[in-house]
């Protein structure tokens, strides 16, 4: 991101510990807590400023001191037959719930060569590509789904029925780094359109409508009343395609789980208990080939990617989670990139919570 005077670096140990502090402040476990930090951290790293610590209190904290989230989760197995499962999330927070879940998958990975679950009963988690990669880490392939409150228009329609309804696929090489796809199935999270109102900029044509269906620039527009396009635009543009893949994973996540879907996703209090759902997998790559080769193989297909012919007016072509990357490496060395506005929101939780803001 271009460094912007309204924006404060800060360091990533002090954000962790500030964030995590708040919410054991908030009865969350201190195991818990870290989770939770680990994830909205991550994603401030790798320039995901839309699913960071920004969402901290309005997310979370709210949710929890309402009581609406159970801060002292406990999920467990309702169903499983070999390589499935179905997991109830115990109303937690979706951060520890999914880590959970994508460990017991992982785990049945390691028996079975695949683990798949469901998750129901729980809460929004972040960024599905921080799950997806933990399977990647074991030397799997991962794959995270998830549903969320209705924010996407179908196409054809007005009304918002549909979530963001991310998909995340890991899959890991062996001299390249892991190949690391986090989409949403919208044309962009709210969150990004939630950024662009709070620095007062107009957003791009294509990202949203107002309450009459109609493209516009007005982050406030899209949000109070409208929704997002998925992802493809109109339907001049296939935007049908992104509102089936959206569909898809309400279907996976909430559908199969037993969750909330479309409208009755966060129907209640905002952020009251959401009935949000998941769908996580990890798949063992010996099961279908030996790893050694697949890892000769996927550097290939990164390299010949990398090498293809550039556009006129290009400097590269990168692969999904090289931008990632990048930012996560810059924003190591030199802390993390918060809006002045969040910050200072974080800072007035911490003292009314009787959380030393400074560094430890």
């Amino acid at each position: 991101m271009n460094e912007r005077a309204d924006y404060t670096r800060v360091p990533e140990t002090r954000v962790r510990r500030i964030v995590g502090d708040i919410l054991q402040a908030c009865a969350v476990p201190p195991e818990d807590a870290a989770i939770v930090a680990d994830v909205l951290v991550t994603a401030d790293l790798r320039g995901i400023e839309s699913h960071g610590v920004s969402r901290l209190i309005s997310y979370y904290v709210n949710g929890l001191r309402a009581g609406h989230v159970n801060p002292q989760v406990h999920p467990k197995i309702v169903r499983e037959m070999g390589a499935v499962f179905s997991m109830d999330g115990d109303n937690g927070l979706g951060h520890v719930v999914t880590r959970r879940a994508m460990e017991y998958a992982i785990d049945l990975a390691r028996v079975h060569g695949v683990g798949v679950g469901t998750v129901g009963n729980s809460n929004h988690f972040g960024i599905a590509g921080y799950y997806a990669a933990m399977a990647a880490e074991c030397g799997m392939i991962g794959l995270c789904l998830t549903n969320s409150r209705p924010l996407v228009m179908p196409t054809g329609s007005r009304e918002a029925l549909l979530g963001t309804n991310p998909i995340a696929v890991a899959v890991p090489a062996g001299g390249e780094p892991v190949f690391l796809l986090d989409m949403a199935t919208s044309g962009v999270p709210i969150g990004k359109v939630e950024v662009m109102r709070r620095r007062g900029e107009t957003v791009p044509i294509g990202w949203g409508a107002d309450a009459r269906g109609l493209p516009t620039d007005d982050p406030e527009a899209i949000i109070e009343g409208g929704g997002l396009f998925p992802l493809g635009g109109t339907k001049e543009t296939a935007g049908y395609k992104g509102y089936g893949l959206a569909a898809v994973v309400d279907i996976l996540s909430g559908v199969l789980s037993g969750a909330s879907v479309l409208t009755s996703v966060l129907a209640g209090a905002d952020p009251g208990a959401s009935g949000v759902g998941h769908f996580v997998a990890a798949m063992r790559i010996d099961a279908c080939m030996d790893p050694n080769a697949f890892s000769e193989r996927m550097d290939a297909f990164i390299g010949q990617l990398r090498e293809a012919p550039l556009a006129e007016g290009e400097e590269e072509v990168m692969v999904a989670g090289d931008p990632e990357r990048r930012q996560h490496a810059e924003n190591r060395l030199r802390g993390v990139a918060l809006h002045e506005n969040v910050w200072k929101e974080i800072e007035q939780m911490a003292e009314e919570l009787g959380v030393s803001p400074e560094e430890a």
